[in-house]
């Protein structure tokens, strides 16, 4: 009786199925992988009782090995046999077909898939968009080379308006005849594509200028709009944009809905708005330049997206943004930041009550990110990438947006000229810096940001070279303590603890390899961690991704790293009990950690780093301060991995640890690393060291810090004038925050107010001398 009870409660469905093997959200078994040079999450969208994914290989515009993926309530992963690839990103669900449109893929209520061939579509196809003159019957399709078709929903029959950009290639047949009509509009590199007050807005953030490789200022990008066939896509503003929307979202808008397209310049973000035929634009801060290459690939498909809740969720320049649903050209209130993250995010939406974020983790091809602090090493062996499913209220609890922007940056301006609105409102404590580099003038203003939404600026004179820098924080609330999920992790004085180097393996084995000190072990889908006997798989991962020895200096003063560009900066320590093991090449460095973002590890501090295109090091954030002494860290199935854990360390979600004991990892997601405690530390650009008189120090890190006092001294017989300077932007903005004289055998402590944001510091003595300029970081 007792076993056909069992069988009566499995066969009725009384047993729930148990839910898969998941770490801060994220399961393995639903990483996605590819044969190309990355594998990115194009689009996620909810639709007949599924969750439907596809991915993308870097400009592939005839297929590719990426799949279409269906994803079951049970978080099962279905690999649809209809898959054809390419670099798509677009999704529309058009309401009068019941169909979901996305990538190349047309999915009806019943789920049945039909495909759009490359063969008769080919392109890397960006963005759908409601049809102008038959939204029932017929859609948009844009391609990242300024392509357009349109596309009937029934029959599927392809039309050609505007020719897609990419040449064909050899042997490819095209069966739709191709329009002649070539666009003109500057920039490529598509993102967004929307419809509504009868015209088509699309939105490209690269360009074809040499310069985008490593020049973050060149010019880049466009947003367009396109009335009708025949006719090219029309300029609106040449900078790089790339979601464009409405209050319709991913159904489309009303006709006469206002439309809000989201890009940036070298200067801050740009909200652009087109509210009754007209457009309007506003400026954002940016919380984060790993996005900021002007080729537009460090930037994915940032989103304005509705998660149920009053306002939409914006992702952009690596914050989390409220977005009113009723922004539009009478109400322009509301934006907020919401908290910075660190995962690269290509889409998200709401699914059976949580966050679903589609992540683009780990490209095989490094893309122009390689640099001497990295020491050479491999990169992963396969490209691949996961799903990020988290709390709805994860937005608002990740990193502190510390943000800053510029309306003029070193431009002619004439006394009444009137800069775009920038925002303001969100943050507690703002400053405005008027610096005029012809007159060698520069005032700081503090902003009452509780009274006002956006700060529009005029200027008050003639200038040939007039720079206004923004700064906002809201301070930093998390404490030193490290969340409990870090405990296995071994720390800086601990003697017994596992380590090794590790790096996802190629050949399409979809496992880690992990050399560790035991041995040689793989990781697999199931996070099972088993030793394996592969000398020669073991001898690759030692060498390939060695630690790298001396990449950085540490001496009495700081931190001191060289860039690749020979630029020298500094950085404080958090703590100085792993400066002989860093020394030794005995603790990973730098990495890169998500597809073209790398991350920096010195001195218990983890420091977002964006890539040298994206200006390197004059950008660099702190992320969190901690004492743990980590090995090694990377990305494998979406997971953020450390080695370094403590041989005794209790079990937990976090540590994986082989069956026979010997070795462990540490597992979570990238944005569980906000949790270790808020940036602190010591140092600065000089101690006891020689400097001549007139000569500035190094520059040293001050951005992204809370609390900051800097003490100066001096060995002279005399007073010595000190300048404290300090570089608003990261690009060499110095302006003069303080010059004071420190008396002989004196020290003077500075202790900046809230307000007072920089990227970095300097100081410069008026007399030669030994001195000492040292910040404690709170």
């Amino acid at each position: 009786m007792k076993s056909n009870l069992l069988l009566l409660v499995a066969c009725t469905g009384i047993l729930a199925a148990e839910e898969p093997r998941r770490v801060s959200g994220i399961y393995p078994g639903l990483a996605m992988f590819n044969n190309e040079g990355e594998c990115g999450t194009g689009a996620v969208v909810p639709w007949a009782d599924r969750l439907w994914v596809v991915t993308y290989g870097p400009h592939l515009p005839f297929g590719s090995s990426d799949k279409l993926y269906e994803i079951t309530p049970e978080l099962q992963q279905v690999v649809r046999p209809e898959s054809v690839g390419g670099t798509p990103a677009n999704r529309m669900i058009h309401a009068e077909s019941k169909q979901l449109f996305i990538g190349p893929y047309v999915i009806d209520a019943e789920r049945k898939v039909r495909v759009i061939s490359p063969h008769k579509m080919p392109g890397r196809l960006t963005g759908n968009a409601r049809h102008l003159s038959d939204p029932a019957g017929k859609i948009y399709y844009a391609t990242m080379e300024e392509g357009l078709y349109e596309v009937d929903v029934d029959s599927l029959a392809v039309t050609s308006l505007i020719r897609d950009g990419n040449p064909l290639k050899k042997g490819f047949t095209v069966e739709t005849p191709l329009t002649k009509l070539e666009s003109q509009l500057p920039g490529y590199h598509g993102k967004g594509l929307y419809s509504a007050q009868g015209r088509l807005i699309y939105a490209n953030n690269g360009d074809r200028d040499k310069r985008v490789l490593t020049d973050p200022t060149t010019p880049s990008g466009a947003l367009g709009e396109w009335y009708k066939p025949g006719e090219d896509w029309q300029l609106v503003r040449r900078n790089q944009f790339t979601e464009v929307t409405g209050p319709g979202g991913i159904q489309g808008s009303d006709v006469n809905a206002p439309v809000w397209s989201i890009g940036w310049d070298a200067k801050s973000l740009i909200l652009m708005l087109l509210d009754g035929g007209k457009w309007q634009s506003f400026r954002l801060p940016k919380v984060s330049h790993s996005y900021d290459g002007a080729h537009g690939w460090n930037t994915e498909w940032p989103r304005i997206r509705d998660i149920g809740e009053d306002d939409l969720l914006m992702t952009m320049h690596g914050a989390f943004w409220r977005f009113p649903r009723t922004f539009s050209a009478e109400n322009t209130k509301g934006i907020r930041v919401r908290s910075a993250y660190m995962k690269v995010i290509g889409d998200f939406s709401r699914w059976n009550e949580r966050l679903v974020f589609g992540c683009d983790d780990s490209a095989k091809s490094e893309f122009l990110n390689k640099r001497k602090v990295k020491g050479g090493i491999d990169s992963v062996g396969q490209s691949q990438s996961n799903l990020w499913f988290t709390s709805t209220e994860t937005p608002d609890k990740l990193g502190p947006a510390h943000a800053s922007g510029a309306v003029w940056l070193h431009e002619s301006v004439k006394a009444g000229d009137k800069a775009d609105p920038f925002l303001v409102a969100g943050w507690k404590h703002g400053s405005v810096w008027r610096v005029d580099h012809a007159s060698g003038s520069a005032q700081r203003e503090d902003i009452d940001t509780s009274n006002v939404e956006w700060l529009q600026l005029a200027a008050d004179h003639d200038s040939k070279d007039m720079s206004v820098i923004i700064t906002l924080t809201n301070g930093d609330a998390r404490s030193n303590e490290a969340d409990a999920m870090f405990e296995g992790v071994a720390r800086a004085g601990d003697k017994k603890m596992q380590t090794g180097v590790f790096r996802a393996r190629g050949e399409n084995t979809r496992t880690l390899s992990f050399a560790a000190d035991a041995g040689y072990y793989e990781l697999d889908a199931n996070l099972k961690l088993k030793r394996v006997e592969d000398a020669k798989a073991e001898a690759y991962v030692k060498t390939k991704v060695a630690i790298p020895k001396q990449v950085i200096t540490l001496d009495e003063a700081s931190v001191l790293v060289v860039d690749d560009r020979g630029r020298r900066w500094r950085l404080p320590r958090a703590t100085t009990a792993l400066d002989a093991a860093t020394n030794a090449g005995e603790l990973r460095v730098c990495r890169e950690v998500a597809t073209e973002r790398d991350m920096l590890s010195a001195c218990g501090t983890f420091f977002e780093l964006p890539a040298e295109n994206a200006d390197g090091f004059a950008k660099i954030r702190p992320v969190a301060s901690h004492d743990l002494r980590v090995t090694d860290f990377g990305g494998y199935r979406g997971l953020f991995l450390m080695s370094g854990v403590k041989t005794d360390a209790p079990a937990s979600e976090h540590i994986l640890r082989s069956d026979d004991g010997k070795a462990a990892l540490w597992a979570g997601a990238i944005d569980d690393l906000w949790k270790l405690g808020k940036p602190r530390g010591e140092g600065g650009p000089w101690k006891n060291t020689k400097v001549k008189e007139g000569q500035a120090s190094d520059p040293y890190l001050m951005w992204g810090y809370d609390k900051r006092t800097l003490t100066l001294s001096h060995d002279a017989a005399n007073d010595v004038k000190m300048k404290v300077e300090l570089d608003l932007t990261g690009t060499g903005l110095w302006v003069t925050y303080r010059e004071a004289a420190v008396a002989k055998g004196a020290e003077l402590k500075l202790e900046f107010e809230p307000a007072v944001q920089a990227r970095w510091v300097r100081v410069t003595a008026n007399a030669a001398c030994e001195a000492t300029a040292q910040l404690k970081y709170e």
